[in-house]
């Protein structure tokens, strides 16, 4: 299995690059948005990891369980088979994080240059009751990709 993550800060266009390329190469997605939530932004990695990965690299297909974000908050969702698959494209922030690069195909990096412009962006996604935790989230993302070194892993950049 081929595995490619698109990765970079909220509101830049991943879920965009990740649909497009995805279906160029015939591919499934699983975004971190299924797993992370206001309080647990990336140490939910373990359930992506075991229930997914693990599985898919041993020829097995994937379970986890998503979280569901519809009622504006996140809580227990539906449960997601992930089929074996000749292409997986992780998409969301800490997809490319360094735990995981050694095993990445490809590790693309998805960047709207302007913090302003990727705030108005994923509050016009998530709805205005969503600012503040967006606010937070873009806070602790550049505290993230800081430490992890995302961004200098990146085999490709996208530039929204």
């Amino acid at each position: 299995m081929r595995l490619v993550a698109v990765d970079g800060p909220s509101g830049s266009g991943k879920s965009t690059v990740a649909r497009d390329l995805a279906a160029d190469l015939g591919a499934h997605v699983v975004p971190t948005d299924h797993f992370a939530t206001w309080t647990d932004p990336v140490a939910w990695w373990p359930r992506l990891l075991h229930g997914v990965l693990e599985p898919l690299w041993r020829g097995e297909e994937g379970r986890y369980r998503r979280v569901d974000w519809s009622a504006g908050w996140p809580r227990p969702g539906e449960w997601v088979t992930v089929p074996v698959v000749d292409v997986l494209v992780l998409e969301g922030v800490s997809a490319a994080r360094r735990s995981i690069a050694a095993r990445l195909d490809e590790a693309i990096w998805v960047e709207h240059p302007d913090p302003a412009g990727r705030l108005a962006r994923a509050v016009a996604r998530d709805g205005e009751a969503s600012r503040a935790h967006l606010e937070r989230w873009q806070s602790f993302e550049r505290g993230w990709f800081a430490v992890d070194g995302t961004r200098s892993r990146a085999t490709r950049t996208i530039l929204t």
